[in-house]
C-alpha cells in the first residue's frame, strides 16, 4: 500500500481539479472491478456486481488548495483558499500548479504574525510580468508541493485527506472474494474539501441500501492537543459522531461487531467539527443508513499529514470484511 499512497498523494487534485487523481485511480482499480464509469460532476464509480442491494463506499479525491485571485505587473500573485486551510501554514511553502510549475508563498511586511490574512499573502513565481508573458492566469488552482515520505511506522504527505481513503478503497477491490453477498459500489468523489458536493450527486444516482465513508480524523494525541479519545496506532477509528452525521446505530454496531470478529484494535470517534461524504450520503432521497471509518491522522490541512501505517492495515483487514459479509436487514 506504501507505494500506492505515494503516488496518490503526489498527484495534482485540488477540490474542482480533480482529473489526474481521477486517471490514476482508474488505472489501479479497473482490473478489480465488473464496471467503471464516470458522472458529471467527475466522480468515479467503481462497481463489484453481488447478489444483494448495494452498499456505497465513499473516498474523496480532492485535496485542499488555493486558487489566483489577482496578478500585477511584477508576476505577484493574490490568493484565495479552496478548502479548510490557515495562511499561516502557506509561509514559506511551495506549491504547485496543474502543469507542474512551482511558486513560493510570502506576506506584506507584518508588525506581527497575528495580523496576518489571506489579502496579506502573496505568491511568487519567478515571472516578472503579468500575464500574458506570465503563465499563470486569474483562476488557476494550485496545491502543496511536498513529497510522500516515510518516518517510522508512519507515513508523512500531503493530501493524506482523504488519498489515505482512496488506497484504502482500492486495495479492498483488489482483495475482495469473486462471490459476493451484495454489490460493493466504490466511489471515488470530488470537491469533499468544499462542501461534499461530489457525494450528494453520487449517492442520487445510485440510491444505494448503505453509505459507507472513508477519511481521515483528528487525533487527540500530541501536546496539549484539544481532549479527543482517537490516537495514532491504536487502530482504525469507527465515528459516532460529527458535524455533518450521526452515524445510524445498525451500521455502527455492525462495524464494531466486525472488527471485533476479526480481533483487530478499533476507536470510537466523536468529532466535534468537521465531516465526511456520509453527511451527504445519509441525507440522500429517503435517506440511507450510513457510517464512517475513519484513519487517525496528525496535522490535518498542513503540508505534512500524518498517518499510522498499522491503522492502514487494520482498516483494511476491516473493509474487507465488511464488504464480504451481508449486512443486517434494517
Amino acid at each position: 500500500m506504501e507505494a500506492l499512497l505515494k503516488k496518490l498523494t503526489e498527484t495534482f487534485g485540488p477540490s474542482g481539479e480533480e482529473a489526474a487523481v481521477r486517471t490514476l485511480i482508474e488505472a489501479e482499480i479497473k482490473d478489480s472491478v465488473d464496471r467503471i464509469f464516470t458522472d458529471n460532476l467527475g466522480n468515479l464509480f467503481a462497481l463489484r456486481e453481488g447478489a444483494g442491494p448495494a452498499i456505497m463506499l465513499s473516498a474523496h479525491m480532492d485535496e485542499i488548495g488555493v486558487i489566483i485571485t489577482h496578478i500585477d505587473e511584477h508576476g505577484f500573485m493574490r490568493l484565495a483558499p479552496v478548502g479548510g486551510m490557515a495562511p499561516h501554514l502557506l509561509i514559506g511553502q511551495r506549491l504547485r500548479f496543474r502543469d507542474g510549475r512551482v511558486a513560493t508563498v510570502y506576506h506584506e511586511k507584518l508588525k506581527s504574525l497575528r495580523d496576518l490574512e489571506w489579502s496579506k499573502l502573496y505568491l511568487d513565481g519567478g515571472a516578472a510580468a503579468a500575464p500574458p508573458e506570465n503563465p499563470v492566469a486569474v483562476g488557476d488552482l494550485a496545491c502543496f508541493d511536498q513529497p510522500f515520505q516515510r518516518a517510522g511506522g508512519r507515513y508523512l504527505a500531503k493530501a493524506l485527506d482523504d488519498r489515505a481513503g482512496c488506497a484504502l478503497l482500492i486495495e479492498t477491490a483488489r482483495r475482495l472474494p469473486r462471490e459476493l453477498p451484495h454489490t460493493v459500489c466504490f466511489v471515488f468523489s470530488v470537491q469533499e474539501e468544499v462542501g461534499l458536493r461530489g457525494a450528494t450527486t453520487a449517492a442520487y444516482r445510485l440510491k444505494p441500501a448503505y453509505g459507507l465513508a472513508v477519511d481521515v480524523t483528528r487525533v487527540g494525541d500530541t501536546p496539549k492537543a484539544p481532549v479527543m479519545a482517537v490516537s495514532l496506532g491504536q487502530g482504525p477509528a469507527i465515528k459516532i459522531k460529527d458535524s455533518s452525521v450521526i452515524c445510524h446505530p445498525l451500521v455502527r454496531r455492525f462495524m464494531i461487531d466486525t472488527a471485533a470478529e476479526l480481533g483487530i484494535p478499533y476507536q470510537l470517534e466523536v468529532l466535534e467539527r468537521g465531516g465526511t461524504d456520509a453527511g451527504a450520503i445519509h441525507l440522500s432521497r429517503e435517506g440511507v443508513p450510513s457510517g464512517v471509518l475513519s484513519i487517525p491522522c496528525r496535522y490535518i490541512h498542513t503540508p505534512s499529514e500524518m498517518v499510522d501505517a498499522g491503522d492502514m492495515e487494520h482498516a483494511l483487514t476491516l473493509l474487507v470484511k465488511l464488504c464480504s459479509k451481508p449486512w443486517p436487514a434494517l
